[in-house]
């Protein structure tokens, strides 16, 4: 656990920099449209559509707001009809910047119609690695969005009876994307992957991980239209029998440990990035980065049922899951 606690910055405090005073001029009139891949129901999008608009709020800076939906609306179709609408309401606004979070607002509506154009884009959330879509731009920066899956899985590895990884995601782009980094960036194969395409078979699939490895990530499953977050945790406390582990954290009530990743860091980045480049940067003269910060959980339910004691000084440093 020692190398997750060197590894992990727990987050606070990010709503010191809203409303500071740390810009070059007034903002009155400036025109910021933020464009989501998901939708406004959806925490991750929540968090960091609330502190873009705090920043951009608290320096008089217009914004409008588009949301892609692309998680509820997920068919190719429907993806391009939304890109569409996107692409019209920009135009329209004639905003001075465009921030987007999560893939599909690159994919989608960035890289068709809006790269290298005239108009600034800032992009957060974008999952692991941007050459998929031939970024950096010359009217583009971002920050990408990685987990410290290395040592999340180290540390489930102390708690495991054997070596064999498991994942469990949906069967998505972004999900699939995920568990493709996973296997670039750990020293060990990932021994079985399940994307199921509804709930039921998600919770076969957890079944089937129970004896087939000795731990499992569980990535993000709230794309199944079907999931019911109350009855999965029920489910897992019921029949886990291995150590789980997830940087999400909706998904801390379902697992032993875990490092969440804090979309407060993207939308602070995000905002700020906008009005440096409003101040006069270029935004290709601002290097793509990814977050740095996470925090560290620790399920003490899950740990009960699995016979598990954890280190006394995890209990200070960690979020306490009960």
């Amino acid at each position: 656990m020692q190398q997750v606690l060197r590894n992990v910055l727990v987050v606070g405090f990010l709503w010191l920099f809203v409303g500071s005073s740390v810009f070059a001029q007034s903002y009155a009139g400036k025109r910021v449209f933020i464009l989501h891949s998901y939708n406004d129901q959806y925490p991750w999008t929540q968090a960091i559509h609330k502190m873009i608009r705090n920043i951009l709020d608290a320096q008089d800076i217009v914004s409008s707001t588009f949301y892609l939906d692309t998680k509820n609306h997920s068919s190719e179709s429907e993806k391009l009809a939304a890109a569409q609408l996107a692409k019209l309401k920009i135009t329209k606004f004639k905003p001075d910047v465009v921030i987007t979070s999560d893939d599909d607002a690159v994919k989608y509506v960035l890289m068709p119609y809006f790269k290298d154009s005239a108009i600034p884009f800032v992009f957060c959330g974008v999952n692991w690695d941007a050459t998929d879509y031939g970024l950096p731009y010359g009217n583009t920066t971002g920050m990408l969005e990685v987990e410290l899956i290395s040592e999340m899985v180290k540390n489930l590895q102390e708690y495991t009876k054997g070596r064999r990884l498991g994942t469990l995601a949906l069967d998505g782009f972004t999900e699939r994307k995920w568990v493709a980094h996973y296997r670039e960036h750990l020293d060990r194969p990932i021994d079985r992957s399940y994307f199921p395409s509804s709930f039921e078979e998600w919770k076969d699939n957890f079944l089937r991980l129970q004896h087939e490895v000795d731990m499992v990530i569980l990535l993000n499953p709230k794309g199944l239209k079907d999931f019911d977050m109350q009855e999965a945790q029920s489910f897992v406390e019921k029949n886990i029998k291995v150590p789980t582990g997830s940087s999400i954290v909706w998904m801390s009530h379902m697992s032993l440990l875990g490092i969440t990743l804090v979309p407060e860091e993207q939308g602070l980045w995000a905002a700020q990035t906008a009005i440096n480049i409003l101040d006069g940067a270029a935004p290709n003269s601002i290097p793509i980065t990814h977050n740095r910060q996470g925090k560290l959980f620790i399920n003490l339910k899950i740990a009960e049922k699995l016979g598990i004691t954890f280190k006394p000084y995890l209990l200070k440093v960690g979020d306490i899951i009960r």
